[in-house]
């Protein structure tokens, strides 16, 4: 594991007590909630290896909770999470699963509401940094550390560079970039992470391109 800094190896400002349980977990919820882009009515979350087994006394619970509700790893109301989702009508089970999985600390969320469902499979790394490595059967590697955009496009040539070069032109600089595809020709999903911020002019340009079906933005 490569850490940018000494605080990714010390861990974030954050509710304790463990960056990888507590930290990790928080944004994790966070980014799935970021990508779902609004707060779900429900969420089913499947936890594996060490998350299944000290979810409980670790607090990954009330961070996952937490996450979903968009609170950061140092929001004091993580400890109440599971009363502030009563009140916000979110409703939530926790699963814990005995199957193997690549790394101890992984977490599946499965979260929707009246209009649309999402899955999503992060892993806490170490020092509240995570890994996303599933979005709705996609395979991808996402950090959620940097600013980043998520482009569900059809698999047709063209579409990735002129995603590319529409962010050349607002002088965005990509820093990290996986393309995914269930089967040729079908649909595809292209993630983005960049140096620079991004404004909605640049998401609407985006969205507008041939082939493009849907563009989510996620705050680094």
């Amino acid at each position: 594991m490569k850490y940018k800094s000494v605080f990714d190896i010390i861990g974030p400002v954050m509710i304790g007590p463990s960056s990888s349980h507590t930290a990790g977990a928080a944004r994790i919820g966070r980014v799935a909630r970021d990508l779902f882009g609004r707060q779900p009515k429900w969420a089913r979350i499947h936890l594996y290896g060490s998350f299944a087994e000290t979810y409980k006394g670790h607090g990954t619970d009330v961070a996952i909770i937490g996450g979903l509700l968009d609170y950061d790893t140092f929001d004091e109301r993580i400890k109440t999470s599971f009363e502030e989702a009563e009140r916000a009508g979110l409703t939530y089970k926790f699963i814990p699963e005995t199957g193997n999985v690549d790394h101890p600390n992984t977490a599946r969320i499965e979260m929707g509401d009246e209009e649309s469902e999402m899955s999503l499979t992060g892993i806490s790394i170490g020092g509240g940094t995570i890994e996303v490595t599933e979005l709705n059967g996609f395979p991808l590697r996402l950090s959620g550390g940097h600013s980043a955009l998520l482009v569900v496009h059809d698999d047709r040539a063209g579409c990735i560079a002129n995603v590319a070069n529409c962010l050349a032109r607002y002088d965005i600089n990509i820093g990290h970039m996986e393309v995914s595809r269930r089967e040729r020709g079908q649909m595809a999903l292209m993630v983005i992470e960049v140096d620079q911020r991004i404004d909605q002019d640049v998401l609407g340009e985006i969205a507008l391109l041939p082939n493009i079906t849907q563009v989510t933005k996620i705050a680094g």
